[in-house]
């Protein structure tokens, strides 16, 4: 006797997007988001610290639903996501890799590590649906200068951690997406 297969698949609790600059991993995840029919709180972690990224935050906004609540916050990232997270709830966090950023360069001794274990241990106990993007660096040459070697190596574990912890892993790549762990996409 064959198994009935199941066409419609529960999306996962927990699912990382990860893509390079411009890979549509940003409308993926905002698309998952707004399928889950949840309502969808937007974790911000970019800081307009220049022109151009003060654009790129004025584009992510402009093509976010009215109704999606905005929490922006660049270092606290744990800590809102605890607040955020509820059983009937969608968390989007864009992007662990700002965040980081924000961490790396932060003057206050052990906050990163501070940080990075706190969202460790939260991730298995976080209800409802999270989706969190971020930025795969490591793909090309091996920095010159060892700020952005570190920087390299702490995005690689950090992803690593929440992929071994994730439901669905997609890397997308001209916006394209390739699931790497977990239930297909319905659609593209």
């Amino acid at each position: 006797m064959v198994p009935e297969t199941n066409d419609r698949f529960e999306p996962p609790r927990c699912t990382l997007i990860l893509g390079g600059v411009r890979s549509g991993k940003s409308r993926l995840a905002e698309r998952l988001a707004r399928d889950s029919g949840l309502p969808v709180t937007y974790l911000a972690t970019a800081t307009a610290s220049d022109d151009e990224m003060h654009a790129r935050i004025l584009a992510h906004r402009q093509r976010r639903p009215a109704d999606w609540a905005l929490i922006e916050e660049p270092l606290a990232l744990p800590a809102v996501l605890q607040a955020a997270c509820t059983k009937d709830q969608c968390v989007l966090v864009e992007c662990l890799t700002l965040w980081l950023a924000n961490l790396l360069w932060t003057e206050e001794t052990g906050r990163l590590e501070r940080e990075l274990d706190a969202l460790d241990s939260l991730l298995p106990r976080l209800p409802g649906q999270v989706i969190f993007v971020g930025n795969e660096v490591n793909m090309g040459l091996i920095p010159v200068n060892d700020l952005a070697r570190r920087y390299g190596d702490l995005a690689g574990s950090l992803h690593q951690r929440i992929a071994a912890q994730a439901g669905r892993v997609v890397l997308t790549v001209a916006g394209l997406p390739w699931v790497l762990k977990g239930p297909p996409l319905t659609s593209v």
